[in-house]
């Protein structure tokens, strides 16, 4: 069968790819000296400066969608997550498995700081076998994923704050390699540090709160509870958090 000689849908698709492509990696430029840093550039440094046959898992909400949008897959890569089922606290374990079944492999966890909270104590099983997983956290001390989706809704969020630890402190008390970041221009340093590490390294970047991860189209129904959710939060005497959430998603 000869092959298809109209090529305008693929044309049509590649220049809508290029565009959508150019928007998602202005949003991840580094802003030098600007603090909490947007999750957006860690995934992308990672990106960067991961192995080219790297192995990684990703936690539900955020880290998915981040891992989606700037983690490269080259055809000798691999990106495993609970995709179907959406499991919280799935990054870690796939891992540990991943790094046993591949010794060879350079192997990064991506995990919210909720995430990595659920199943903290695989960090001593990382310890206890020796293996030599890098785990990147984006810890912004929140639910995220779970408070955009009461925002979309229109629900005041509730029961989503998150008072951590200093996580890297907490690795090291288990003896790894631990690591934080809390402006951007630590942030390649670090996770260069904890790659070339021989052994078990987490760095926790503390990211921002605020930072919204669009959908590439928004539906009446979601700007309708988005209206509420502003409307709500300004009544309740939040209105702070609308200043902060223009500051980190429309001031860039």
């Amino acid at each position: 069968m000869d092959q298809n000689q109209f090529d305008e849908h693929l044309k049509t698709s590649l220049e809508h790819y290029r565009k959508a492509r150019k928007g998602l990696d202005e949003l991840a430029a580094e802003e030098h000296g600007m603090s909490p840093i947007h999750p957006q550039y860690v995934a992308r440094v990672l990106d960067e400066l991961a192995a080219k046959d790297a192995i990684f898992s990703c936690d539900v909400g955020t880290p998915t969608i981040w891992a989606a949008r700037y983690l490269t897959m080259n055809g000798s890569r691999r990106l495993l997550g609970s995709f179907n089922h959406g499991s919280m606290a799935n990054a870690l374990p796939q891992a540990i498995g991943a790094q046993v079944s591949h010794p060879g492999r350079q192997v990064v966890s991506l995990s919210g700081d909720g995430g990595l909270a659920m199943l903290m104590g695989d960090l001593l099983s990382l310890r206890q076998l020796q293996l030599p997983v890098k785990l990147i956290v984006l810890n912004n001390s929140a639910l995220a994923f779970v408070e955009l989706e009461m925002k979309a809704a229109g629900i005041l969020d509730f029961g989503t704050d998150l008072h951590n630890p200093n996580l890297a402190k907490l690795a090291e008390a288990a003896g790894l390699l631990g690591l934080r970041a809390e402006t951007p221009d630590q942030v390649r340093p670090m996770i260069a540090q904890a790659l070339q590490h021989d052994g078990p390294a987490l760095v926790e970047a503390i990211v921002s709160r605020q930072e919204l991860s669009m959908p590439p189209t928004i539906t009446l129904e979601e700007m309708k509870g988005f209206s509420l959710f502003t409307l709500k939060v300004v009544l309740s005497g939040r209105g702070d958090e609308i200043v902060d959430l223009a500051r980190t998603n429309l001031f860039r």
